[in-house]
């Protein structure tokens, strides 16, 4: 996926791909060498949430541009890549159509979304999109990232190491989001986050 992108890239007049990377830790070394004007990002990276390795670029590299490139639902995620610090989210499904245009328009300074996307931040912004008590959409994005975690059948402990936190703070993770969620127990909280995830798997 990454070669092909970058070969739709290379093709055309004006525009040039300097290097790539397989992981959040390659990424983030190779912004930090070759300063491109634009890296493109996709969420899901064997190291690291794509969301963390975006903070980061944001915060070492303020001047670099970034378009998230993700098989995640952008009503998900979307609005979460943005706050972190990117400027545009395109679904992997449209790129061949819509990366170029994309990259072009955060490249002039602008910001690219789907139409979807933007009416639907339209109508937060002007008070007409109501979100319920129990929404997704109140996790943090370590709160939704443990929640994934949780759906895929991770063990605190391993929850802990992978995120290079305590298994203490997991649990209040769990607790924070069962909250968040209207959700009593435990158990309930599994088959919640199984849910979520098998859901967005079908998608």
């Amino acid at each position: 996926m990454r070669h092909g992108l970058a070969q739709l890239i290379r093709a055309e007049e004006g525009l040039e791909v300097c290097g790539e990377a397989g992981s959040a830790r390659e990424g983030l070394d190779a912004v930090g060498t070759l300063k491109p004007d634009l890296v493109v990002i996709d969420l899901t990276l064997p190291d690291k949430n794509g969301l963390e390795l975006l903070k980061d670029i944001h915060a070492m590299h303020p001047g670099t541009q970034c378009l998230v490139l993700s098989m995640h639902d952008e009503t998900m995620y979307g609005e979460r890549a943005l706050r972190a610090g990117a400027r545009g989210y395109i679904m992997k499904e449209a790129a061949a159509d819509h990366l170029i245009t994309a990259v072009r328009k955060i490249l002039s300074g602008g910001i690219y979304v789907s139409e979807s996307m933007a009416s639907r931040m339209l109508e937060q912004v002007t008070g007409q999109r109501v979100k319920t008590v129990a929404s997704l959409d109140t996790l943090t994005d370590r709160e939704l990232e443990v929640l994934e975690m949780i759906g895929q059948g991770v063990a605190t402990k391993n929850i802990a190491e992978k995120l290079c936190i305590s298994a203490r703070t997991v649990e209040a993770h769990r607790a924070h989001i069962k909250d968040k969620l209207a959700i009593t127990d435990g158990a309930a909280l599994v088959r919640y986050a199984v849910q979520w995830v098998e859901s967005r798997t079908k998608v």
